[in-house]
């Protein structure tokens, strides 16, 4: 027998502030029944769980998500998260257009941006 991962958890100080910035991310609604103050929030069709907790984060994730843009460059979709609230931890695109970007949602927690599929033609 195996399992399956139902919802990736991420611990935070306001599940639906930053379920409602990564549903923008993701361009993916949260659940219906997710409003504001609730102590948790998801966005079903990613899978992802956002756990209001007490205690704030101190450290890297050890946990992160890498993001492929569908429809724009990867240095769109850099400037389009920035726009969101997203910020710049570290850079690494390469003036050959390869790397990535590491960004941190409004919270925090890290994650990267990667080139597109078109970007890397495939």
């Amino acid at each position: 027998m195996t399992s399956k991962i139902r919802h990736v958890t991420i611990d935070c100080a306001d599940a639906y502030a930053l379920g409602s910035f990564w549903s923008q991310v993701l361009g993916q609604p949260l659940h219906e029944d997710d409003n504001p103050g609730d102590p948790e929030a998801l966005i079903e069709g990613a899978g992802l769980l956002f756990v209001t907790v007490p205690e704030p984060k101190t450290l890297k994730n050890r946990v992160h998500l890498d993001l492929q843009p569908q429809d724009r460059t990867r240095d769109e979709e850099v400037e389009r998260l920035l726009a969101l609230g997203a910020t710049l931890v570290d850079d690494h695109r390469k003036p050959d257009g390869t790397g990535w970007a590491l960004l941190a949602d409004p919270e925090g927690n890290e994650f990267c941006v990667e080139r597109s599929a078109a970007e890397r033609g495939k």
